[in-house]
């Protein structure tokens, strides 16, 4: 019975380890907040923002931050900036994770030029 429990139990945490490391999230932040954000040409709504996902190591996302009054602001970031401990935990109990074994920073300031 306890051996039974001990594997269940070790399981819904591998699994759970598993899931939470397959995403990552970044908070992107504008100076002066307000400015519309979009994600690979999709508009995500307005700064603050926080995004997720669940891309793979390596992963580029495009971001063009427009705010009236403000030059247009271009910029990129991927899916290597930080080791994720869980992925890689993962990985070597299941393999698969190691694809996701890096993740975005957690936050992410831009500052916009006046026209």
């Amino acid at each position: 019975m306890k051996k039974t429990l001990l594997r269940t139990t070790a399981g819904i945490l591998a699994v759970c380890l598993l899931f939470s490391s397959c995403s990552s999230t970044t908070q992107i932040v504008t100076i002066p907040p307000g400015a519309k954000l979009y994600i690979n040409g999709e508009y995500y709504g307005e700064t603050p923002y926080t995004y997720t996902d669940t891309k793979i190591v390596g992963s580029s996302n495009i971001v063009n931050i427009k705010k009236e009054g403000y030059k247009d602001f271009n910029t990129s970031f991927s899916r290597n900036e930080e080791v994720d401990i869980g992925a890689i935990i993962g990985g070597i109990i299941l393999w698969v994770p190691f694809l996701w074994t890096m993740k975005y920073k957690p936050i992410r300031t831009y500052e916009l030029e006046p026209e």
